[in-house]
């Protein structure tokens, strides 16, 4: 005679509930981490409030549209864009921006910049071309300039 298992049908058929309920997989395994990367929680930053100036006068701004352009270049290529795209080419400030150009073009000579190019020359400076919108003419600019 086979012996009696230990366990009843009634017992049997709670873990077989208990079983379909937890499903399958009941142990979760804990995912094993080897890198230490620690992070710190972000935390309020506060803007800064000066009891007092650093600075007792602040200074003039540096880039005035007098150090931007430095000079305009009248070579045959730069004649050549004068005419066909309406295009003035200036040697500008290394450290100026496209932005600034724009401005200090606007400024000195009281027309609207479409569109400005630069390069970096390789004897180290930066030239620009600055294009014109289609109701200023470059010729009449490059005249008042004393280009022409």
């Amino acid at each position: 005679m086979a012996p009696k298992s230990k366990t009843s049908p009634k017992d049997k058929a709670l873990a077989a509930k208990k079983a379909a309920l937890k499903g399958v997989q009941g142990k979760s395994v804990r995912k094993v981490r080897t890198s230490t990367h620690f992070h710190l929680p972000k935390t309020l930053r506060l803007a800064r409030k000066p009891k007092y100036a650093r600075k007792s006068v602040p200074h003039l701004p540096r880039m005035d549209q007098y150090r931007v352009i430095q000079y305009p270049l009248n070579t045959e290529t730069a004649m050549k864009k004068l005419e066909e795209t309406n295009t003035l080419t200036f040697l500008v400030d290394i450290k100026s921006n496209k932005n600034q150009i724009k401005d200090a073009v606007k400024r000195l000579y009281d027309v609207q910049a479409l569109q400005v190019n630069t390069l970096i020359r390789p004897d180290g400076k930066k030239k620009a071309f600055v294009r014109l919108t289609a109701d200023a003419d470059a010729l009449d600019v490059a005249n008042k300039i004393g280009l022409i």
